[in-house]
C-alpha cells in the first residue's frame, strides 16, 4: 500500500526555507514540497529556479486546498500571525525556532492547533545533533557516574549573523537565535525540575540585541549547568565538558573530537605526588598517577528516534507522539524569558518550574 503524500508550502524561501527544502527531498518521501510564498522578489525568482511554485500572498498559500502543510521560516516575529492563520485554515504547521518570542504568542498557538485539530511542531533539530546525543547517552547511562554538572556552549568570532538578527522587534539576539537549542537540548536530557536562574548577557558590540550569555541553572536532583554562548571567541572551549562522581567527559567540537577520563579505584592506586605550579608545590593540583585514571573513547549513538520530518508525518497519522512536544517547548521560552529576567534584575531567580504558567 502507497504512503499517503502531503503537499507543502515554505512561507520565508531564505537561508532556513531553503534548507528545508532540500533536507525534505533527502530525508522523507511523503512530504512534497509544491511551492513558497516569501515578501522578497529575489526569494520568489530563486524559488521558481529551484522548481517550485511561487505564491503571491499567505492568503493564496491558505485558499489553496491541495496544501496539507506549511512551514514556517521567517523572522521570528511573524510566527504566530502566520501560524494562527494557518492552522485556522485547516493546515498542519512546522515552525523554525524559536517559535515566538514570547511563551504566551506560543500559547495561543497550541489552542489554535487544539480548536483546529491540526499538528503544529515547532523544528527544535537539535536535539538530533550527534554530539548532544552522545553526552547524553554518557548522561542516561552513567558513563563517568552520577553527572552533577553540565557545561553547554557554542562560540564563534563572527558576531551576530547579518539582517535582522541585530534587532530586538524581530526577536534577534543570541538568546533566542543559539540559547533556544542548548536549552532544548539540556531540558530534553535533565529529567528534573529547574530550582534556580542566574544569567549574564553581553552587548560588548554594541547592538540592541544580546550578542552573547553565560546563564546558570540549577535542577532539583542537584544537576548544575553552564550554558554559554558567544560570538567574539577567537579561541574556543569544548563544545561539552560534563563532571560525573566517577570522571569527567569533554567533546571538543560537532566532529564529536574528545574522550571520556574515568577514575580507577584499589588499594594499589598510588597517591598523587606534589608538583611545582608557579612559584609554589602543589598535591591537589598535582596530575593523578597513571594507573589511577583509565582514557576511553566516547560512545557511540545508535539511531533511536525517527527523524524529525518522519516523526511529524507519524504524529499526523497517529501513529506517533511528537518527539518536540509543544508543553517542552513552551518551557523553554519561558526559561528564555527568565534568563532575560535575571539578567536584568542581576539576581537569581528561584523556583522556577513552580512559578511558570502550565497550558
Amino acid at each position: 500500500m502507497k504512503n499517503k503524500e502531503y503537499q507543502l508550502v515554505i512561507v520565508g524561501y531564505g537561508g532556513m526555507g531553503s534548507y528545508h527544502a532540500k533536507q525534505l527531498l533527502k530525508e522523507n518521501k511523503n512530504i512534497n514540497v509544491v511551492g513558497t510564498y516569501d515578501v522578497m522578489e529575489e526569494r520568489k525568482a530563486a524559488s521558481i529556479t529551484d522548481g517550485y511554485k511561487a505564491y503571491e500572498s499567505l492568503t493564496a498559500v491558505l485558499a489553496d486546498d491541495d496544501v496539507d502543510f506549511v512551514l514556517i521560516a521567517t523572522p521570528n516575529d511573524v510566527h504566530k500571525e502566520i501560524a494562527i492563520a494557518a492552522l485556522n485554515a485547516k493546515k498542519h504547521v512546522i515552525c523554525e525556532k524559536p517559535v515566538t518570542i514570547y511563551s504566551e504568542e506560543l500559547v495561543e498557538i497550541m489552542q489554535a492547533a487544539k480548536l483546529n485539530d491540526r499538528t503544529f511542531i515547532v523544528h527544535q533539530n537539535r536535539r538530533w545533533d550527534e554530539d548532544f546525543l552522545t553526552i547524553k547517552k554518557v548522561y542516561d547511562e552513567q558513563i563517568i557516574g552520577e553527572v552533577f554538572h553540565i557545561e553547554s556552549r557554542v562560540q564563534g568570532a563572527n558576531g551576530i549573523p547579518g539582517d535582522w538578527r541585530h534587532l530586538k522587534e524581530f526577536g534577534g539576539g543570541m538568546v533566542l537565535d543559539w540559547g533556544v537549542h542548548l536549552l532544548d537540548q539540556l531540558l530534553f536530557m535533565v529529567d528534573s525540575k529547574i530550582t534556580s536562574v542566574y544569567a549574564q548577557l553581553s552587548y560588548v558590540l554594541g547592538d540592541e540585541v544580546d550578542d552573547g550569555f553565560q546563564a546558570f541553572i540549577t535542577f532539583e536532583n542537584g544537576t548544575t549547568s553552564l550554558v554559554e554562548v558567544g560570538t567574539t571567541n577567537f579561541v574556543q572551549l569544548p563544545r561539552w565538558y560534563t563532571k560525573g562522581t566517577q570522571g569527567t567527559a569533554v567533546i571538543h567540537d560537532w566532529d564529536i573530537n574528545g574522550k571520556i577520563v574515568t577514575q580507577n579505584l584499589g588499594e594499589n592506586i598510588e597517591a598523587p605526588k606534589p608538583i611545582k605550579a608557579g612559584q609554589g608545590l602543589t598535591k591537589t593540583m598535582a596530575p593523578p598517577s597513571e594507573k589511577a585514571v583509565s582514557t576511553l573513547e566516547l560512545p557511540k549513538v545508535e539511531k533511536t528516534m525517527e527523524s524529525f520530518y518522519d516523526n511529524v508525518v507519524s504524529v499526523v497519522e497517529g501513529k506517533a507522539e511528537p518527539i518536540v512536544k509543544n508543553d517542552e517547548v513552551l518551557r523553554v521560552l519561558q526559561l528564555i524569558e527568565t534568563i532575560f529576567k535575571a539578567a536584568e534584575l542581576n539576581e537569581v531567580i528561584k523556583d522556577f518550574d513552580k512559578t511558570r504558567s502550565h497550558v
